[in-house]
């Protein structure tokens, strides 16, 4: 197989964050988006497990998008941290696929 027959833009992809405790907590699953490609020094950052919590959120905001591919944490809006390390965690799941 040639390379380039695997390379492809990014196109993204839903996310639910269904586990019992979310459910219970907020009341239903939620759900969010992410790019299904990422360049390389996403996975290298995701991958490092001795980041800090300023490290995991910079990733974070990059990485949890609404369905119009734009981030959710922008700003002064942010994300319970629950919730936060819940999806960011999924989405390493989910990319390591």
């Amino acid at each position: 197989m040639n390379i380039t027959e695997l390379a492809k833009e990014p196109s993204l992809v839903k996310i639910t964050l269904d586990d019992e405790f979310v459910t219970e907590k907020y009341g239903d699953a939620i759900e969010f988006w992410v790019w299904d490609r990422q360049p390389i020094d996403k996975y290298v950052q995701m991958a490092q497990g001795n980041q800090d919590v300023g490290q995991v959120m910079t990733v974070a905001k990059e990485m949890i998008l609404d369905e119009n591919g734009k981030p959710v944490i922008s700003g002064k809006v942010t994300l319970p941290g629950d919730v936060a390390f819940r999806a960011l965690t999924k989405v390493i799941e989910t990319l390591g696929k």
